[in-house]
């Protein structure tokens, strides 16, 4: 196990964050074990987070707060520790999202990030093999939290079909996650909207995409490849996209209709069969 005296707590949010819970744990006279049982975690946990080893959750961010009278430093920290945790190549665009006051996406094939339940985000997270999976899955679970914001940025999400008939981690996280998604109906904020697959072609099979506005930055438009993510901010790109989705939401069900067929794919596909 690294020597938390080794860390170097400029290199990262997690060396700091690990360096600055054992100076404040120190600081109080406590043992890895003493703080364990003060936030009713093992003396493991903490030595693990200390050394860097695991990620700290938010939950655990705020016990510590708690507990060591820190006045919120744990708890304001861990935003960054999480975000730091995400792809490298998708910390921009996460950056981004995060200042928009508007998004709107279509998804091809998978619902919306922002959108996903954290069991549905572990399964699709774990297709990627990563060496931290709970820590990807905290950093997804850490960018849901723009949403919860007295003022989110007004978010449209067209899904098509095929990503409510796609059983990502089984039946039961399946209907958990269409559940979620009807939580959204009537939403101030956010519309979930649903491209039938009576639809046929239409004017995004290239794949998906999101677009994002700001009050004082230019607009971007963000893809995916296999292996990384492309933002642009060119006005044609810009244009081209507007109007690609446009005609995506002419094409979609209405958001009413939408919470419909979630409804009775949850039920049909997803339900109780006993």
């Amino acid at each position: 196990m690294a020597n938390i005296q080794t860390l170097d707590p400029t290199a990262s949010p997690l060396d700091y964050y690990g360096w600055e819970l054992r100076r404040q744990r120190e600081a109080h006279g406590l043992k890895q074990g003493q703080l364990g049982n003060i936030i009713f975690c093992t003396g493991s946990l903490i030595g693990q987070i200390e050394t860097t080893k695991k990620v700290p959750t938010r939950d655990f961010s705020e016990r510590v707060d708690a507990a060591l009278g820190t006045d919120g430093v744990f708890s304001r920290l861990v935003g960054l520790v999480l975000r730091s945790q995400l792809p490298t190549w998708f910390q921009p665009y996460a950056e981004m999202e995060a200042k928009a006051t508007y998004i709107s996406t279509y998804q091809a094939q998978l619902v919306y990030g922002l959108l996903q339940t954290e069991e549905y985000a572990r399964s699709v997270l774990a297709t990627g093999m990563p060496d931290d999976l709970e820590g990807l899955v905290a950093a997804r679970m850490e960018r849901q939290r723009i949403l919860e914001r007295e003022q989110p940025p007004l978010t449209w999400v067209i899904l098509d079909e095929a990503v409510l008939l796609r059983p990502i981690g089984g039946r039961e996280v399946m209907r958990r996650q269409l559940a979620r998604l009807l939580e959204f109906t009537g939403h101030r904020w956010l519309h979930v909207q649903v491209l039938p697959n009576s639809a046929g072609e239409h004017a995004s099979l290239a794949g998906s995409f999101n677009s994002l506005r700001f009050d004082d930055d230019p607009d971007i438009v963000y893809t995916e490849d296999l292996i990384s993510g492309h933002m642009t901010a060119n006005p044609e790109t810009l244009r081209e996209a507007a109007l690609r989705y446009a005609r995506l939401q002419a094409a979609a069900l209405s958001v009413e209709d939408s919470a419909a067929l979630i409804a009775r794919v949850m039920e049909e596909r997803y339900g109780d069969r006993s």
